[in-house]
């Protein structure tokens, strides 16, 4: 397995590009971080991971300033999105920024993305909560055509547009791989419908071995080799981690606190330590 951190980069926490050093330098193999352009302060949509909403929600970096900047400094570094909220962007922007992201860094962007959970989120950028998985879905299609052809167009129900040339192109071919996030009954089906990985958090598969069987049975019938998987907020604990590699997980994402550097750096090392131990075992 590859092991990776996460974080949410805010103002007051480790600057990315410092962190990304340090990950590298540690010997990680790649650094993810959410997106949230911000939190409506009516706090109507619950969050699903508790009552009390996390002030590093708010206080985010914009992902892709965040990532570009931990590419220029590494030179392995794989960098990523844990997620990009797709619906709350217009694809044509964003097939530029995906691939820009994949030239400046010479191919090592992986695209997490997923649909959203905070429902008034949505509507401040005119998505209607009830639809965005399909918009999520045109969405994806819409920037696959732009990345892999000389002149691209599209037309859907939400997703619209003449032929266009965009420039560059991804380094990576086809196009950076594509993680489907999130839980429930149809993710997988979305997995395998229209991206090349899935990317769940830990705590919310009890059973993750039995949900990576399921996605790779699915994957199968429609005549698709394994799918692979990068899982979040893993727990720094041999029996989570010994879970993983029983599902036969791709890559192991450990959550880092959004700390100043002097808290970050302790931790990281830690984590290091704990990924060197397993791979050795």
């Amino acid at each position: 397995m590859k092991f990776g951190v996460f974080m949410f980069p805010t103002d007051y926490s480790i600057k990315p590009a410092e962190l990304a050093r340090a990950a590298e330098e540690r010997g990680f193999e790649s650094l993810f971080v959410p997106e949230h352009t911000h939190i409506p302060a009516s706090r109507r949509s619950p969050w699903p991971g508790g009552s009390e909403l996390p002030q590093e929600y708010y206080h985010l970096v914009d992902p892709f300033v965040a990532l570009a900047s931990a590419a220029a400094v590494t030179e392995r570094l794989v960098v990523g999105t844990a997620i990009c909220l797709v619906p709350q962007h217009h694809p044509i922007t964003l097939a530029k920024q995906v691939a820009s992201l994949d030239y400046v860094s010479g191919g090592r962007f992986v695209f997490g993305i997923g649909a959203g959970w905070n429902e008034e989120e949505m509507q401040h950028h005119g998505v209607d909560p009830a639809t965005r998985w399909q918009v999520m879905r045109e969405s994806v299609l819409a920037m696959k055509a732009i990345w892999t052809e000389d002149e691209a167009q599209f037309q859907g129900r939400f997703v619209r547009f003449e032929p266009i040339w965009s420039w560059p192109k991804p380094v990576q071919k086809p196009h950076p791989p594509v993680y489907v996030g999130g839980h429930g009954n149809r993710v997988l089906q979305r997995v395998v419908d229209y991206a090349d990985g899935w990317m769940p958090i830990y705590a919310r598969e009890p059973d993750l071995v039995g949900r990576v069987q399921e996605l790779q049975r699915l994957a199968r019938e429609k005549g698709r080799g394994p799918v692979p998987v990068t899982v979040l907020g893993v727990p720094p604990r041999p029996e989570a981690l010994e879970t993983c590699a029983r599902a036969g997980v791709e890559r192991c994402l450990f959550w880092l606190r959004p700390t100043p550097a002097e808290e970050t750096l302790p931790y990281l090392d830690q984590l290091a330590s704990l990924a060197r131990e397993f791979a050795a075992a």
